[in-house]
């Protein structure tokens, strides 16, 4: 019906069939007269009311632009040629010479149409110019386009009227078409470019995506002036973007937080309810519980089953409570909320990118239908070319579009991974400012920084492909639908072997999952033990143990690659599986096709198409598994996340700040724990003190004085009382928490500058001297945790924050007790004290220090957790209570000495003295006091924090060079190196070489073979179609059959042999060239001087066992094997198209430049990309551990909000080179993937073109494999980048085993076996340097030692005490002068010779994890009697006989597990095994209690009287009974005599013992 009345409107036919069937179509004019005018049409009028909405407002740009005025002109130029229609019309109509017969009622509807949609267009365009922050609008655009493609039609029939011989019957009409055809060109490439108001201009320069138009945007092109940069030049961190606001941390974090608020309110709420059930069923099994726990100590009459048992049931009940715990633990915490919150918070991105990845879906499955229609075409002669032409150009445009959608929807995913990591890291780092320490002491620090770096980023890499969850079936379901239209049922054969390969594929998964889980087990320990032994080193060179380590760590790798083997053997069989499946897959169903019936025959329409639907199975069916594995991983991260984001935070109620109050401080009857359920370490404290007051709180190691801190800062759990604080609060930890910035930094802490305040500061605190010291002044970067300050410097830095932050309350945790004595008189009298620059505050200082204790206003004296008594000293002297006990424990030496015990288990004077440049325990993460107490649990345990926490401030025994290195002004930590620029190609030919050179050409040609075979399999195929033209209804003849399919089926699992085989050899080289890499570095590295150490973190080398190792071992043969695959398939495509349509070969040259030029500027942009993005990665997590450590000090001070707001600015740093990285991929593959389709579109245009020569089968194969060609090289371009990027670790590592290495281990010169035999020293003009550009630290040093002298050596800060024994030991080597050990000198010999016959007790008692036995003997040459003997001489055969493994007992990480006096001795034990004629001590009892250090000063004396020894003293009382003591100053002997003359002397000595408060000597020397 509706046909004749468009006949009647347009006055023509509106279609008839015959117009198309000739050999030059054309459409009827009044179809395009019709739908083609009104299709456009309709998407204006449907738009309009968007852009209109705009014109209600007032425009955001006063501003008219050129672009604007361009566009409303032609825009009213189009009108005018519309106006001009109609009037022609009517002219034609109603004018003078008028017609008989009328126009047709189009020529009326058509010109109205046009001009009202011309004045609708005029008024959007306005509107778009209203519209805040556009640049162009895609509705539009898209408008111009339509209408543009619609007129082409009208455009060509009038041309080629025009071209016919008869004049034009309609010229006004024809010349009318023609203006508005070209006026909408212009409006069409007009509506194209952005037009940039000038308020915008700044913002677009620093972020390019604002202004980018439709067509920019939907091609990532705005990113290409990054791509070309980053080609010139490095990128680096100046040359990236602003980020988007919808991108930038804040914003994400707080919609986040919004959502998370409601769902977790949800989620607790459901616990609550849960929570009365549970309670119920606890309660009706308490009796069985306890019941159980009766019979299982059934008691045996036996004795020494009974002992057994004992201990068996202690581990049962542990058992038992840890399973309990670990029940608890699990079922404690609200749960699947965190899922939800990340819904609800990006719905909007999830929705629009599953429109894309459904539409690219649907059209996925286009693609196999034109080619089958191509194939038919070339079958069928009868066919017009012109057909052959349109499906060519169609299949170009579905490949284009497929391209433009999936590129869409990646890009919205990325984001939206980006966007979560990014959600989930400010929620972490926000928990971890308010959490509770229940939670905190569940996790460590690490294990923290675990959840923002490990949890955050399996949640991105989940979010990046979530949608393949519904996306995969969809995809599967369709194929199987198309696959069944094509082949009918023989398709579920293919189908069956499909889906038996997913449970194999499952299995072979499973299993190697195991091997990965051994594998991680064995890289965790050799990374423990590396971690020890780069801490240790110092302790390893002194006692010359490398090779023993070197040998474990050796032998770990061993199995390790034994794994990894195994590993590499699974894989290469499931590589095999995965390669065959496409061969099988088609096998099985072509022969079934084939054999079902004799009247099925192959054509090239059906194989080709099958192939090309099988293709795109392919990618679902290998995703789907991998997808699970990958949420199964993510739900563990999501259980941690929940558990840790769900914990209770930190009650905030416990420090009241009531201004009613008359005191400064009050506590009212409190009793605090450190957790919810544990005992309380403070029971029932009342104080009361008043404003202004200096209060000392003393008491016995362990007696609660820092819990009390704690609990005055609110970070203990309140069981009952409270805390009552007037203002604001100052806190000093007991552990100095620096961060890493500028010293200034550290002392202002977030507070305004005021110099005049700064300098008192800083004067007051003893900071002056140390600034002039260091080489930017207070503008010196302070390494991670002050790695480049000493342990006084620390805490110095520490107190002057608190003294600048002028602060109401002081609490000052034992800040006295890192320092040598004078400095803390200086602090107390500056400072501190009655007359310091806090005089007026309220200070609470917990000291050991005695001396200062008749100066404060109050004493508080703790017992256990109680205070037993408060009062002023003398008022405590005189009542003779547990104060004067106290007193007498740090006095019960001589009064004349009594002042000069500050502190005597903690006097850590030694890290003073040598301003150290680096301490051992560097990269691993502090714990703040908070920690360390929750990890202790009990108080007995806890009297280790007070030496351990010191410990680790003081670690090894460095040198001087501070002092030094500062003259020269130069970075303490070399930056680390960023490579740059293109991959150099020695590297991976070194790479080869150490796979050897058999292995990697037979790998090259294994493969090559394969593909090979891959291209026989297809050509065979296609020739195996023709059959079907052929045999022509004819019987197909079963040999025939047979040969086709038995053919097909041998050359496909020939393929994957070949791959399995070629797998298999890469996989022995690659762990060939592992085990070279890995032995060549660690022996390296091993044998490398120790200054080394000090200057490199220790992080950046267990980097490079670590990451870098991980690299060569996995990353680098996965990516190498999928380069080669990738390469050869490419140019497998390519020969075969060539071989299918010759004239192919013409085109391939263009292609291949562009090619190589995109993927070239790629590369190198984003490999800057990557590298920028783990630069500025560090930073968010080593602000995040620093946090952590310091957080009792940031909620002392307030600061939480400040730190809050560095961490978003650390993230979003980070997140813009991982926003432009995403970009790259997408702008990439946009221009692969177009490169791609025209491979696609020439390979369908020339066998168009020569349909004649080819046959169905070659045209199929031919298109079927450029369908292929996109994905492949996309991926050659991915892994080629890849492989650059990996590569790059074998740089990393061979960089390291080209360090230069300290003298040979053993020389030619051996000495005798029982030298040195006398231990005589003999030092001749000695002198020395750090490093060749530094200054002497030792001038001329020239002195006779005799045999068995005992020799203090002595002197201030940096006099060269410690440097005197690094000589000693040829830790550094001599710049003049030598040596003499028993008239050998000691250079000629090897270092090994040298270190193993001497004996040196460190500063720092380090042990390392393994058995006691280990610690002691790690060659294992000594017997267990000499062992036992040495152990009962150090004290330790009680405590280690008690042990249930004795001697095996295993030792945890840094011998955390024994206190520190127990280390100390152990390390006295060493030294006793060693025999040895000299033995030096560095005072090694400067973090140990009196009662220990008389143990020792004891042992030493009577068990190396027959030694030479030398002891580097930090208090003078140890060395007073030295037969002589050297006095050193800047690098020379001052002064070398007995104690007594020296001190008659009144010289060097004299001043410093007056100031150690030693006022006469009243013992002559020994």
């Amino acid at each position: 019906m509706a046909v004749p009345a468009l006949d009647k409107y347009c006055g023509s036919t509106f279609w008839n069939a015959s117009f198309l069937e000739r050999e030059d179509p054309d459409l009827p004019v009044c179809l395009e007269q019709t739908l083609l005018v009104w299709a456009p049409l309709a998407l204006l009028w449907l738009c309009a009311p968007w852009n209109l909405a705009a014109l209600c407002r007032a425009a955001a740009s006063k501003h008219l632009s050129k672009l604007y005025l361009c566009k409303q002109v032609v825009v009213g130029l189009l009108f005018l040629t519309a106006v001009a229609g109609l009037a022609l019309t009517l002219g034609e109509d109603y004018g003078p010479g008028n017609q008989e017969q009328k126009n047709p009622a189009v020529y009326y509807t058509n010109p109205a149409l046009f001009a009202a949609s011309w004045v609708l267009m005029l008024l959007c365009q306005e509107g778009l110019r209203r519209r805040k922050g556009a640049v162009d609008s895609t509705a539009l655009f898209l408008f111009w386009l339509l209408l543009v493609v619609c007129e082409i039609f009208p455009f060509q029939t009038l041309t080629r009227q025009a071209l016919r011989p008869e004049a034009v019957t309609d010229l006004p009409r024809f010349c009318l078409f023609f203006i508005s055809f070209g006026l909408e060109l212009l409006a069409l490439v007009f509506s194209a470019i952005a037009d940039v108001p000038p308020e915008l201009e700044d913002l677009v320069k620093k972020n390019p995506e604002m202004g980018a138009a439709f067509l920019n945007r939907i091609t990532f092109n705005w990113i290409h002036s990054m791509v070309v940069n980053g080609y010139k030049r490095p990128l680096v961190q100046e040359d990236m973007w602003d980020l988007n606001k919808k991108d930038s941390t804040q914003c994400i974090s707080q919609s986040f937080q919004d959502n998370m608020q409601v769902e977790l309110g949800a989620a607790r709420a459901r616990l609550r309810k849960k929570a009365p059930k549970k309670k119920d069923k606890l309660h009706s099994r308490a009796p069985a519980d306890s019941l159980q726990n009766g019979l299982g100590k059934g008691v045996s009459r036996d004795a020494l089953v009974m002992e057994e048992k004992g201990a068996r049931k202690d581990e049962k009940r542990e058992k038992k409570e840890e399973k309990k715990k670990t029940k608890k633990e699990n079922g404690d915490y609200p749960k699947s909320w965190l899922i939800s919150t990340i819904l609800k918070t990006f719905k909007g991105s999830l929705i629009e990118s599953a429109f894309f990845k459904l539409f690219q879906d649907l059209l996925a499955f286009a693609s196999p239908q034109l080619l089958k229609l191509m194939i038919s075409f070339t079958q069928d002669t009868s066919m017009y070319a012109w057909q052959g032409y349109l499906y060519a150009v169609a299949l170009l445009l579905v490949a284009i579009l497929q391209s433009l959608l999936l590129q869409q929807y990646f890009q919205r995913c990325f984001v939206l991974g980006m966007q979560v990591r990014t959600a989930i890291m400010a929620a972490v780092y926000k928990k971890a400012l308010v959490v509770s320490n229940d939670v905190r002491k569940e996790s460590t620090v690490g294990e923290t920084v675990n959840l923002m770096s490990a949890d955050a980023q399996r949640f991105n890499d989940v979010t990046n492909f979530i949608h393949l969850l519904w996306s995969c079936p969809l995809q599967i379901a369709l194929a199987i639908a198309f696959l069944w239209l094509e082949l009918g049922p023989s398709v579920l054969a293919g189908l069956a072997v499909m889906v038996l390969m997913v449970p194999i594929n499952g299995l072979l998964a499973s299993k190697s999952r195991n091997f990965q889980i051994e594998n991680m087990k064995f890289k965790d320990k050799r990374m423990k033990i590396m971690n020890e032994m780069l801490n240790g080193i110092k302790i390893l060179k002194l006692y010359a143990w490398e090779p023993s380590f070197q040998s474990q760590v050796e032998g770990i790798r061993e199995q390790e690659l034994h794994v990894m083997k195994k590993f590499a053997y699974l894989s290469s069989v499931s590589t095999f599986i995965f390669s065959c499946a496409p061969a099988l897959v088609s096998l099985a169903t072509f022969a079934t096709f084939v054999g079902v019936s004799s009247e099925n025959v192959l054509d090239a329409g059906k194989a080709f198409t099958s192939i090309s639907l099988f293709n795109i199975l392919r990618f679902p069916l290998a995703m789907l598994p991998m997808l699970i594995a990958a949420m199964v991983q993510t739900t563990v991260s999501k259980q941690r996340l929940e558990k840790f984001l769900g914990g209770h935070d930190l009650d905030m109620n416990i420090v009241r700040h009531d201004p009613s109050f008359n005191t400064a401080v009050s506590v009212c009857d409190g009793t605090f724990a450190w957790e919810r359920d544990s005992e309380p370490t403070l029971k029932s404290v009342s104080l009361e003190i008043k404003p202004g007051r200096l209060v000392a709180v003393v008491g016995a190691v362990g007696s609660g004085k820092s819990s009390l801190m704690s609990a005055l800062l609110g970070e203990m759990h309140s069981i009952k009382g409270f805390v009552n604080i007037q203002g604001s609060v100052a806190y000093v930890p007991q552990q100095a928490w620096i961060q890493n910035a500028t010293l200034r930094d550290n002392v202002l802490f977030g507070s305004p500058v005021e110099e005049k305040r700064f300098q008192r500061v800083v004067e007051a605190c003893a900071l002056a001297p140390d600034l002039q010291l260091l080489p930017g002044g207070d503008l010196t970067e302070i390494g991670e945790k002050g790695i480049n300050l000493s342990g006084g410097q620390k805490q110095r830095v520490s107190l002057a924050r608190a003294a600048y932050s002028q602060a109401d309350v002081y609490l000052l945790d034992d800040p006295l007790s890192a320092v040598d004595s004078h400095v803390g008189k200086h602090l107390f009298e500056q400072v501190i004290g009655p007359s310091g620059l806090l005089r007026n505050k309220t200070r609470i200082l917990v000291t050991h220090g005695v001396s200062f204790l008749p100066y404060v206003d109050d004493i508080v004296v703790l017992v256990n957790g109680v205070v037993s008594e408060v009062g002023s000293y003398s008022h405590l002297r005189a009542t003779r209570g547990a104060f004067a006990d106290f007193l007498d424990t740090y006095a019960k030496e001589e009064s004349s000495k009594a002042p000069t015990h500050i502190a005597p288990e903690a006097e850590t004077e030694q890290v003073e003295l040598e301003p150290e440049g680096h301490e051992a325990g560097a990269d691993s993460p502090l714990e703040d006091v908070v920690s360390t107490s929750l990890k202790r649990g009990s108080s007995i345990r806890r009297s280790q924090r007070n030496g351990s926490v010191r410990l680790r401030k003081n670690s090894s025994i460095h040198k001087p060079k501070d002092s030094d290195e500062t003259k020269k002004g130069q970075r303490l930590i070399e930056k680390e190196t960023m490579e740059t620029g293109q991959v150099k190609f020695s590297l991976y030919i070194q790479y080869l070489s150490a796979m050897g050179w058999v292995y990697s050409s037979m790998v090259f040609l294994v493969y090559f073979i394969q593909n090979i075979a891959f291209i026989g399999q297809n050509l065979w195929l296609s020739d195996w179609t023709n059959d079907a033209v052929e045999y022509f209804n004819m019987t197909y003849p079963t040999w025939k059959r047979d040969t086709r399919v038995g053919v097909f089926g041998v050359l496909g699992v020939a393929q994957g042999c070949f791959v399995f085989l070629g797998t298999l050899l890469l996989a022995n080289g690659a762990i060939s060239a592992s085990r070279i890499l890995h032995s060549r570095l660690l022996s390296n590295i091993l044998r490398v001087p120790m200054v080394f150490f000090d200057t490199t973190p220790s992080g950046r080398v267990v980097n490079r066992f670590a990451k870098d190792m991980f690299t060569v071992d996995e990353a680098i043969p996965n990516s190498f094997r999928s380069w080669i695959l990738c390469l050869l398939g490419v140019i497998g495509t390519l020969f075969v198209i060539c071989l299918a349509t010759p004239y192919f070969t013409i085109v391939i040259i263009p292609l291949a430049i562009v090619y190589y030029f995109v993927q070239r500027f790629y590369v190198a942009t984003s490999r800057q990309l990557r590298r920028l993005d783990s630069v500025s990665r560090s930073p968010v997590y080593s602000h995040f551990g620093e946090t952590v450590s310091g957080l009792s000090v940031i909620r002392a001070y307030g600061h939480q909000d400040r730190f809050l707001q560095h961490n978003e600015k650390t993230i979003d740093e980070n997140l813009k080179s991982v926003y432009p990285w995403i970009v790259s991929n997408r702008w990439l593959a946009i221009r692969l993937e177009f490169l791609g389709n025209l491979v696609v579109f020439f390979s369908a245009l020339f066998a168009v073109i020569s349909r004649d020569s080819l046959d169905s089968g070659l045209v199929g194969l031919s298109i079927s494999y450029a369908l292929n060609v996109t994905q492949t090289l996309n991926w050659l371009v991915r892994m080629t980048s890849e492989l650059e990027t990996n590569i790059v670790a074998v740089e990393r590592v061979s960089e390291y085993t080209e360090i230069d290495n300290e003298a040979a281990w053993v020389t030619d010169i051996r000495p005798d076996d029982k030298w040195p035999e006398a231990g005589r020293l003999r030092f001749e003009n000695f002198k020395v340097r750090y490093r060749p550009e530094l200054d002497l630290v030792l001038h001329g040093i020239t002195c006779d030692i005799d045999s068995t002298e005992k020799i203090g050596i002595v002197g201030r800060t940096g006099a060269g005490k410690s440097s005197l024994t690094n000589c000693l030991f040829r830790i550094i080597e001599a710049a003049e002068g030598r040596i003499l050990i028993d008239g050998m000198d000691i250079s000629t010999l090897g270092l090994h010779d040298l270190r193993s016959r001497l004996t040196i007790i460190p500063q720092d008692p380090i042990l390392f994890s393994g058995s006691l036995r280990m610690n002691l003997d790690p060659f294992e040459s000594i017997s267990d009697e000499d062992i036992w003997r040495v152990l009962e001489l150090s004290h330790l055969k009680d405590y280690v006989g008690a042990l249930e493994k004795g001697l095996y007992h295993e030792v945890s990480e840094g011998g955390e597990n024994l206190s520190v006096g127990q280390r100390q001795l152990l390390c006295l034990a060493r030294a006793l095994l060693r025999k040895s004629r000299i033995l030096v001590l560095d005072e090694a009892t400067a973090a140990v209690d009196l009662e220990t250090d008389d143990l020792i000063q004891t042992t030493i004396r009577r068990e190396f009287s027959h030694c030479t020894v030398l002891t580097i003293a930090h208090r003078l009382h140890s060395i007073l009974d030295s037969s002589r003591v050297m006095v050193l100053d800047a690098g020379k002997i001052v002064e070398f005599d007995s104690p007594a003359s020296l001190f008659e002397k009144q010289g060097h000595f004299y001043a410093m013992a007056k100031d150690a408060g030693i006022n006469y000597i009243d013992y002559t020397t020994l």
